[in-house]
C-alpha cells in the first residue's frame, strides 16, 4: 500500500516556476549582447572554459527521463539496474573523449557535425545527418515538455497541457536571445543545484521510508534476478542495449557535438572526465529511489513507472523538500530543452541557411541570427503540439535512434579515413536502415541462418568501433 501524497497550490507552483525560469531569464539577459555575432551565438566563440563545459555537458546528458529511467530500471531489475543504467551511459560520455579530440583536430571551428560531413563530402551526407538531428532534437524537446506537463499536473491543481505550455514558454524565455551561451552558463546553475538537491533528496526519503529496515523486511519482494547484484538479466536487457544505444546518441547528436566544439581544445579530456563522474553519480543515485520503492512493495500510479519519482518524493518528503525536488526535475528537463533549441538553431543557421541557401561566402550574420530565434520559435511550438497530442515517444525514439544508429560508423569513419566519399556515406546509412527497420519490427523472422548473420554483423559493428578507439 502506498502512503498518502502531497502537493502544492497553484499560487506556490507558480512562484516556483517564476522563482526558477525568472532567474534563469536574468542571468541570460546579463550575459546578452546588443549585437550578438552569429559564432557566438552557435558555439560561444569555441573557447569555453572548463567548469561551464562540464557543468553543461553533464546537465545535456542528464535530462528528466534519464532519472526516470534509471528509477524504472532499479524497479525492474532489482538493485544492479541503475548501475547498469549510469554506470555504461557515465562510461559513453568518456568513451567519446577520443572521437572528441580527433573531432576537434579535424575540425576546430566547425559549428555542426554536419558542417564537417558536407566538407569532407557533399551535401546528401550533411542533410542526412542534419535531418536526423532535426527529427530527434524535437523529438528530446517534446519529451521533455511531457515529462514537465505531467510533473506539474501530478503535483498541483494545473493540468497537463498548462504545464507543457509553463515549460515550454520557459525554456523558450531564457534561451531565445543569447543561443548556446545562454544554455551553457544556465546548464553550470542548473547542474549545481540538481547535484545539491540530490545530495539532500535521496538520503532523505531513503530514511523517511526505513531504511535500512526497509531492505530486510522488504527482501521478499525482489525475485533471485533482482536481488543479485551481478544479474545477467539486467545486464543483457538494460546494460547491454544501452552500450549501443548511447553511443549512438552521443556520436550523432549536436547537443554533444556543440559542447565539443565549444569548449577549449585543450580542456576536452577534464571536461569528458568530470562529466562522466557528474553524470554517474547522480542518475545511479536518483536510480536507487526504483530500487528502494521495490523492496517496499510500492506500487505506481496506473502501472506506469515513469510515476515511481514524482510519487514517492510526494510520499515520503516535507513540503520544502519537495519544492527542491520540484526544482531539481524542471532544471533536468529545461538544460536538456535549451540545448536542443540550441541544437536546432545551430542547424539551421549553418546547415541549411549556411551552406544550402545563402552559401557560405555571401551568409549574412544578421540574418543567421534571426534565423535561429525564428527555429527556436518554431521547434517550441511544434514540439508543444506534439506533447498536447500525447503520441507514443517510445517509437519515436526508437527511429530516431535507429536513424543516429545508422549514422554512427559512416561519420566517425569520416574523421578517419579519407577515403570515404559522399556516395559511400549515403549507401552505408541506407543499407544499416534497411537492415534495422526489419529487424527491429519484426518484418523477418529472427531464427536460423537469419538471426547468426544478424548477430555477426552487430559483433563486427561494435568491434569496429573498438578498434577506433
Amino acid at each position: 500500500m502506498n502512503p498518502e501524497t502531497v502537493g502544492f497550490s497553484a499560487l506556490t507552483v507558480v512562484l516556483l516556476l517564476v522563482l526558477f525560469y525568472g532567474g534563469t531569464f536574468y542571468v541570460s539577459t546579463r550575459i546578452g549582447k546588443k549585437n550578438e555575432n552569429a559564432d557566438g551565438y552557435m558555439t560561444a566563440g569555441n573557447k569555453i572554459g572548463f567548469g561551464i563545459s562540464a557543468a553543461s555537458m553533464t546537465a545535456t546528458w542528464i535530462w528528466a527521463s534519464s532519472m526516470y529511467a534509471s528509477a524504472s530500471s532499479g524497479y525492474t531489475y532489482g538493485i544492479s539496474g541503475p548501475i547498469h543504467y549510469g554506470l555504461w551511459g557515465a562510461l559513453m560520455i568518456l568513451f567519446i573523449y577520443p572521437f572528441g579530440k580527433r573531432i576537434r583536430k579535424v575540425a576546430p571551428k566547425a559549428h555542426t557535425l554536419a558542417e564537417v560531413m558536407y566538407v569532407r563530402h557533399g551535401r546528401s551526407s550533411q542533410l542526412m545527418l542534419a535531418g536526423s538531428n532535426v527529427v530527434g532534437s524535437v523529438i528530446s524537446l517534446m519529451s521533455n515538455f511531457i515529462a514537465g506537463g505531467v510533473l506539474i499536473s501530478m503535483l498541483s491543481p494545473f493540468n497537463f497541457i498548462q504545464g507543457v505550455f509553463a515549460v515550454a514558454g520557459g525554456v523558450l524565455l531564457y534561451t531565445l536571445w543569447s543561443g548556446f551561451r545562454a544554455s551553457v552558463l544556465t546548464d553550470f546553475m542548473q547542474v549545481i543545484a540538481m547535484l545539491g538537491a540530490v545530495a539532500i533528496i535521496v538520503p532523505f526519503i531513503f530514511f523517511a521510508a526505513g531504511f535500512p529496515a526497509a531492505f530486510e523486511t522488504g527482501a521478499s519482494n525482489l525475485t533471485a534476478q533482482q536481488s543479485n547484484f551481478f544479474s545477467s538479466e539486467a545486464f543483457l536487457n538494460q546494460g547491454a542495449p544501452y552500450i549501443a544505444a548511447v553511443l549512438a546518441y552521443a556520436i550523432g547528436n549536436q547537443t554533444i557535438a556543440q559542447r565539443l566544439f565549444a569548449v577549449r581544445e585543450d580542456l576536452i579530456k577534464p571536461t569528458f572526465i568530470t562529466a562522466t563522474i557528474g553524470y554517474g553519480a547522480m542518475v545511479i543515485g536518483v536510480g536507487m529511489l526504483g530500487v528502494l520503492a521495490l523492496y517496499l512493495g510500492f506500487e505506481p500510479t496506473g502501472g506506469d513507472l515513469n510515476n515511481i519519482i514524482p510519487e514517492m518524493a510526494a510520499s515520503y518528503l516535507p513540503g520544502i523538500l519537495l519544492a527542491l525536488f520540484f526544482i531539481m526535475i524542471i532544471g533536468a528537463l529545461s538544460s536538456t530543452a535549451d540545448s536542443d533549441l540550441s541544437a536546432l538553431s545551430s542547424i539551421m543557421m549553418a546547415d541549411i541557411y549556411g551552406q544550402n541557401i545563402a552559401g557560405k561566402k555571401k551568409a549574412n550574420p544578421k540574418t543567421m541570427l534571426l534565423i535561429g530565434r525564428l527555429t527556436m520559435v518554431a521547434a517550441t511550438a511544434l514540439a508543444v503540439a506534439l506533447a498536447s497530442m500525447q503520441m507514443n515517444i517510445l517509437d519515436l525514439l526508437v527511429f530516431v535512434g535507429a536513424l543516429w544508429g545508422a549514422l554512427v560508423f559512416p561519420v566517425l569513419a569520416s574523421f578517419y579515413w579519407k577515403k570515404v566519399t559522399n556516395k559511400a556515406f549515403t549507401v552505408s546509412v541506407i543499407a544499416a536502415l534497411a537492415v534495422f527497420i526489419p529487424v527491429r519490427f519484426d518484418m523477418i523472422p529472427m531464427t536460423g541462418v537469419t538471426a547468426v548473420l544478424i548477430e555477426l554483423l552487430a559483433v563486427l559493428g561494435i568491434g569496429i568501433v573498438l578498434g577506433l578507439t
